[in-house]
């Protein structure tokens, strides 16, 4: 018998599953279960996207591409960030289509990081960057955000975390599961810190057409940034394109040599279907953009309100698709209120602590969903509340 306990990786092994999943499967043993749990875009990606892909699959268009991405599409990508964001890549240099944006922040880190090194990572937040940083050798250095500051990173608690074996700064916003952004005041003091040290930056800006109210503004733009930043975005969350698998990097063409190589190897290129999809979605998808832009605003305010009229703290988010309110007066932690309400009322969200330190007290909650799936859930969690 094979002991695979010893052949296994120590590094592997010693990762923890996402916290998030446990709550999956028990949603999937309930009939009538209302889920505010998954990160996802309840829109059906919008149908010339979706014709896009099928018309090359159509014309035979089954290849492979070039490693980096369709030349086509890299120069639909290039023009998109100028247009939206005051971005200048050179698509043939700067940029790398990928298998969604978990694999470009993964490709960075690789990229990046030697074993030992120290990545800030700002917390609440996703929950691929710990173990990302973890199975590239890194260390990561969790900084909590704090309620007060609308869990913001600010330039105090970076300038704290930052020591002589620092490489890294995760900059995750908009921001999941918090719904926090950074202002472009708030870039500036980042920056202020940074200057004069060879700290890099990831910055994942994959939910930055979700806005609210306020412009996105990446720290790539700021003065002094563009040269240090590594910006991750993609089409999942502003397009609805989960399913598609697509991702893109920009860079400096330094940076961005290294990471086509780990791209190279381990995945040759991102699915060509996808990519002619996107092409589309670059072109022609800006109204598209602003029409779930709209939608996810008027849900977000319902929520919002929903949850102050049944007492529930909640500072109010300004971007992404998630409140995160708390939920620590109770008697319950976390995980123990969330697995109740979902057993009790058959509502799914999310416990804090699953995204890391700070999270204890705090439950996240989707509003990709129905405006009658918000009510009906905010109605049940004010029942379950009632009974503590």
């Amino acid at each position: 018998m094979i002991n695979y306990d010893s052949v296994l990786s120590d590094n592997v092994k010693s990762l923890q599953p996402s916290g998030i999943r446990r709550f999956f499967d028990i949603l999937e043993e309930m009939d009538d279960a209302i889920s505010l749990g998954i990160g996802e875009p309840d829109f059906v990606t919008p149908w010339h996207i979706r014709d896009a892909g099928i018309r090359s699959l159509e014309r035979g268009f089954t290849k492979y591409t070039g490693n980096a991405g369709l030349s086509r599409l890299r120069e639909a990508i290039a023009e998109f960030l100028v247009r939206r964001f005051d971005l200048t890549y050179d698509p043939k240099t700067q940029m790398i289509v990928t298998v969604g944006g978990s694999e470009a922040i993964d490709l960075a880190v690789r990229a990046l990081v030697n074993p030992g090194d120290e990545v800030i990572i700002p917390v609440p937040s996703f929950v691929c960057y710990g173990p990302i940083t973890q199975l590239a050798g890194g260390v990561p250095v969790y900084v909590e955000t704090k309620v007060e500051n609308e869990f913001r990173l600010t330039a105090d608690e970076l300038r704290a975390a930052i020591t002589p074996k620092t490489k890294l700064l995760m900059l995750p916003f908009p921001n999941n599961p918090t719904g926090a952004i950074m202002e472009r005041a708030h870039l500036d003091a980042i920056a202020e810190v940074l200057r004069g040290t060879d700290i890099m930056i990831i910055s994942d800006e994959i939910y930055a057409e979700l806005t609210y109210g306020r412009r996105h503004v990446s720290i790539a733009g700021i003065d002094g940034m563009y040269e240090r930043s590594v910006v991750v975005n993609g089409f999942s969350k502003s397009h609805a394109m989960t399913g598609w698998r697509m991702g893109y990097v920009c860079a400096a063409s330094e940076i961005i040599t290294q990471m086509l190589k780990i791209h190279q190897y381990a995945i040759m290129s991102a699915p060509t279907t996808s990519q002619y999809a996107a092409i589309e979605a670059m072109k022609e998808g800006d109204n598209d953009i602003n029409m779930m832009r709209r939608d996810y605003d008027r849900r977000r305010r319902l929520l919002l309100d929903g949850l102050r009229e049944i007492g529930v703290s909640c500072f109010e988010p300004h971007g992404a698709f998630y409140m995160f309110p708390h939920i620590g007066n109770y008697g319950l932690d976390s995980n123990e209120f969330c697995e109740r309400f979902l057993r009790e009322e058959k509502v799914a969200i999310i416990p804090g602590t699953a995204f890391g330190a700070g999270g204890e007290g705090y439950a996240r909650l989707c509003y990709a969903s129905s405006i009658e799936n918000i009510e009906e859930a905010v109605k049940r969690l004010g029942n379950f509340i009632k009974r503590l």
